[in-house]
């Protein structure tokens, strides 16, 4: 079920009208799809922050825009300021409902591994695999279970189970998670061992003919 914001129209582009819409609490955006003329529209900053927090990156919006038809859309992308960490602005992507999509997706690992309880390291090399969906069936995230993962052990993507109707597109090979053993302290002095007995580099001074 999509989940509703409200838009606003926005006709007046100027900057000075942009700066308004900010100090009041919105944000500009855009409203564009496949074959759609685009819309530019403005939306509650807090109402945008709460529905991505709340539903995911991927959830459908239901927008209503003001005096216009109701589009289901996905947020496409957004800019935030690099000082104030406020939304700057945002772009919605209209979708198609009976379409598939890709998408990339949140990976959240779940668990303590055994791996983990003997000392080794958990690693996560990929936090986003791509998906292949229509829009209610994206996953708003996928939960990897690496309870059972011991060290020198690792879950790739073939190893996942899908859950819903829903595709992979990642190569089948790659590695989402993995244990790997704890750096000893002998691991320590071999390595500083190997620097210790390093060879000086020797520099060679140059011959009188090779300085002329």
């Amino acid at each position: 079920m999509a989940v509703k914001l409200n838009a606003q129209k926005r006709e007046d582009l100027a900057k000075s009208t942009t700066t308004e819409i900010r100090k009041s609490g919105r944000i500009p955006a855009v409203v564009y799809g496949k074959d759609k003329d685009s819309k530019t529209v403005s939306v509650d900053s807090v109402d945008l922050v709460k529905t991505v927090r709340d539903e995911g990156r991927n959830a459908i919006i239901s927008l209503q825009v003001e005096g216009g038809d109701t589009v289901e859309v996905m947020l496409h992308d957004y800019q935030i300021d690099p000082i104030k960490d406020d939304l700057l602005h945002a772009d919605f992507y209209i979708v198609n409902m009976a379409e598939e999509m890709d998408v990339d997706v949140s990976v959240r690992l779940e668990g303590e591994s055994k791996g983990e309880k003997e000392g080794g390291v958990l690693q996560q090399p990929f936090y986003e695999i791509q998906v292949r969906a229509k829009p209610k069936d994206i996953p708003e995230e996928i939960v990897v279970d690496v309870s059972d993962l011991d060290v020198n052990e690792n879950l790739s993507i073939s190893d996942l189970e899908v859950t819903g109707n829903y595709e992979f597109l990642d190569d089948p090979d790659t590695t989402i998670a993995s244990v790997v053993p704890p750096t000893t302290e002998e691991d320590l002095d071999t390595e500083t061992e190997v620097d210790e007995n390093a060879e000086p580099e020797v520099i060679k001074e140059k011959s009188d003919s090779e300085e002329n």
